[in-house]
């Protein structure tokens, strides 16, 4: 059972749910799925079985987690202040994830028009140039003075990078579509475009995939191609995984309508709205990715 905290109202207490343990088994899980995931990238054999349980133990922790989240959800658990917090917190949420990628985009920044431009001797770092990488001549992209895993090609900007950029558009104006469906009571219009949402994701997903084992097989980009294959991986690898997160959160609220979680006669529908900002914070990162790192 959970207790409630009592607010400066007469009628309304603010629901406060009982001290659980699943979100320390999900740092624990991610703990383990990190560790992994570091080690597979340093060739350790074992690294890729430790991801694998770090996997299954996020995928375990957060079905039993939010089944609880959501069994508050039909008891009548959250009200309005209750969704006035949980808006605030996605919104805290989405700023963070934006300066995650923030940063990640400084780095590109930085390594495009300052780093590589010294090695060369552009301005005041003439000696640079001169006597640790005489010869280098600053281009992009560049896998850097000593290059680093050898000569690569790039991904054409105008093939796959471009239909997944429709791809993603795309979705965000079907599950837009979904939302308004929803809204006006017409649940099975509404299923139909969620899952057309949820399979523009997997097909996104597919073709990054697609676009991953061309470039090591064939065009010889790796992670190990310098500082444009580290950044170029670092970049649309993070935004894969979200893409992931997203497309397997679309599936959950999906499966959510189809059971009858959310009707047009609600004050609100967060659980799905929030899902829906997720998704087009992935959509706008991923112009931003198309811009900066497949066209420019």
């Amino acid at each position: 059972m959970a207790s409630e905290a009592t607010l400066n109202t007469k009628d309304q207490k603010y629901f406060v749910p009982e001290p659980s343990a699943w979100p320390f088994m999900m740092t624990i899980s991610m703990f383990v799925f990190m560790i992994g995931f570091a080690s597979w990238l340093n060739d350790a054999e074992i690294g890729k079985y430790i991801f694998g349980i770090g996997l299954v133990m996020i995928l375990a922790m957060s079905f039993i987690w939010f089944r609880g989240v959501v069994n508050e959800s039909l008891g009548g658990s959250y009200r309005v202040w209750e969704d006035k917090t949980f808006r605030w917190s996605m919104s805290w949420f989405i700023f963070s994830e934006v300066m995650f990628f923030a940063a990640f985009f400084g780095a590109l920044y930085y390594a495009r028009v300052l780093s590589v431009p010294w090695l060369s001797g552009e301005g005041s770092e003439f000696s640079t140039n001169e006597y640790l990488w005489k010869g280098f001549e600053a281009a992009w992209p560049t896998n850097g003075p000593e290059s680093v895993g050898g000569e690569f090609q790039t991904i054409p900007a105008w093939g796959v990078p471009f239909l997944n950029t429709i791809i993603l558009v795309v979705s965000g104006i079907t599950f837009e579509i979904a939302h308004h469906m929803l809204k006006e009571g017409k649940r099975g219009v509404c299923l139909a475009f969620m899952g057309l949402t949820v399979a523009l994701g997997c097909l996104f997903l597919f073709f990054q995939a697609e676009e991953y084992i061309l470039a090591y097989q064939q065009l010889n980009l790796t992670l190990g191609s310098g500082i444009y294959g580290s950044t170029f991986f670092m970049l649309t690898g993070f935004h894969g995984a979200h893409v992931t997160l997203g497309t397997l959160m679309l599936a959950i609220i999906t499966l959510r309508i189809a059971k009858g979680h959310f009707k047009p006669t609600d004050d609100s529908h967060f659980a799905f709205e929030s899902v829906g900002w997720y998704w087009h914070f992935v959509d706008v990162v991923w112009i931003g990715l198309f811009v900066f790192v497949y066209v420019v």
